[in-house]
């Protein structure tokens, strides 16, 4: 018979309890001196995993919409986030369950739950594909309608085997990704988080600096302030713009891991309101001078409009500056995203063992499986993009919109307001919406590209 210690059996948990400690108290055993999360590494931790690539598709949205229009549905897609991750935290408190995926056990069953891990896992690695995929065209280059694009190591080292997209990509993933997914507390990532936070600001900087030379020389036109639609299929355009907006501020898998590592719960509010104010600032930011410094030639990923003059002195500069901190800027992120995709699955396979903190076989394995599997998926596997296209927009919206409304709908705990139950449904048709318009967007894509191809 195997006699269980009172270290095992006190953290020991079930489906509905944390994948990591519950408390930052706990935490001594994996690192004498934590006394807890601050306020502001919590906030730059919730910021850096809203502000992912989509700060870069956000100026066409806004093109596509118009500057009133497309500023308006920011600000609400935010405002929505905010009463989405309300409701999560909320009915977490009254279930008592520490994190996301309890809470949903909770109120819809053990089904549901898994459903949950299982969109939170595809999203989150889809998404992390997606940053290696940028990573590797920022720094090695990429094809794009025939055109070859250099990448930055190539303009600055000229082509050599190290400067290859392969060669790049693996020296990132042992030099910089290995040590900071390494981590088994989110709270470690504080510093990176700010990091990257900044490097999202210091694009906007320059955008902002290089349109006030501009409109001082006289260069830039008035922007387009409401949607111009002159046929159906510019109509039907507007509606793919929706999905890109509502899955901007996708952060409630780790809005629970955050949580239990504060000091003090009672701040979760504010800082969840903090960095969506912080977000959202950033984000209007980017779309207005990004909108007003190309116009109509806002590209859909805005990084490529840097990637050629400018028209301002150190034209050349700038653009290298703005490709290499968005870079960094994604290279920083990809651990904050990894950090719940590695919680999610090892709760998914292992939903009654022993908090991976404490387990570092576990730890280690799951971690060597999922950053190989990235980077394969990144480097060798053909139209694996087109594929998350199709699965991720529809797995994020789950995550942020549908699940919360589903809790609150469902009210196990008899907590949920009259206001509570309007959000839900506010949330579930724009959640059906916006996936519907990305599926089919996504589709037509693909077949237009094809009938281009064959033509």
């Amino acid at each position: 018979m195997t006699v269980m210690s009172s270290n095992d059996i006190k953290y020991r948990r079930s489906p509905r309890t944390s994948h990591l400690p519950q408390k930052h108290d706990d935490y001594e055993l994996l690192e004498v001196g934590f006394n807890g999360a601050s306020f502001s590494g919590a906030v730059f931790n919730l910021s850096t995993t809203i502000v992912g690539a989509g700060i870069m598709a956000l100026p066409s949205t806004v093109k596509q919409l118009g500057l009133i229009p497309g500023i308006i549905m920011i600000l609400m897609g935010a405002a929505l986030t905010e009463t989405s991750i309300d409701m999560i935290l909320r009915f977490g408190r009254a279930s008592k369950t520490a994190t996301y995926s309890g809470v949903v056990a909770d109120s819809l069953g053990g089904f549901w739950r898994t459903l949950l891990q299982i969109c939170i896992v595809i999203n989150n690695l889809g998404m992390l594909i997606v940053y290696m995929i940028i990573i590797g065209d920022v720094l090695s280059g990429t094809w794009s309608d025939g055109v070859r694009h250099s990448g930055v190591m190539e303009e600055w080292f000229d082509e050599h085997w190290w400067t290859t997209r392969c060669s790049l990509l693996l020296f990132t993933t042992v030099f910089v990704f290995a040590p900071l997914i390494s981590f088994k507390r989110v709270d470690s990532l504080r510093y990176t988080s700010a990091l990257s936070v900044g490097l999202a600001v210091v694009f906007v900087a320059i955008t902002a600096g290089v349109t006030v030379v501009k409109l001082i020389e006289g260069t830039i036109g008035m922007p387009r302030l409401m949607p111009e639609v002159v046929d159906q299929t510019s109509f039907w355009k507007l509606f793919t713009t929706v999905p890109i907006i509502v899955t901007a501020y996708i952060c409630h898998h780790n809005v629970h891991p955050i949580e239990n590592e504060l000091k003090d719960h009672t701040h979760m509010k504010s800082i969840v309101r903090t960095s969506l104010t912080l977000c959202s600032s950033v984000y209007i930011a980017t779309s207005f001078f990004g909108v007003l410094l190309f116009g109509d030639k806002t590209l859909d990923d805005v990084l490529a409009n840097f990637d050629g003059d400018l028209g301002v002195p150190y034209s050349s500069l700038l653009d290298d500056v703005v490709r290499v901190s968005y870079g960094v800027h994604l290279m920083l992120v990809f651990p904050i995203v990894f950090f719940s995709l590695r919680l999610n699955l090892d709760e998914l396979l292992f939903p009654f063992a022993t908090p991976i903190a404490y387990d570092n076989r576990r730890f280690f394995l799951i971690t060597l499986a999922l950053m190989g599997f990235i980077f394969l998926g990144a480097n060798f596997v053909p139209n694996i993009w087109d594929a998350f296209q199709f699965t991720g927009a529809t797995a994020a919206i789950a995550v942020g919109f549908i699940f919360p409304a589903a809790i609150a709908l469902r009210d196990m705990h008899g907590i949920a307001t009259k206001n509570d139950r309007r959000a839900s449904w506010v949330l579930i048709l724009l959640a059906v919406s916006s996936s519907t318009a990305a599926i089919c967007s996504d589709i037509y894509s693909i077949f237009t590209s094809d009938s281009g191809i064959k033509s």
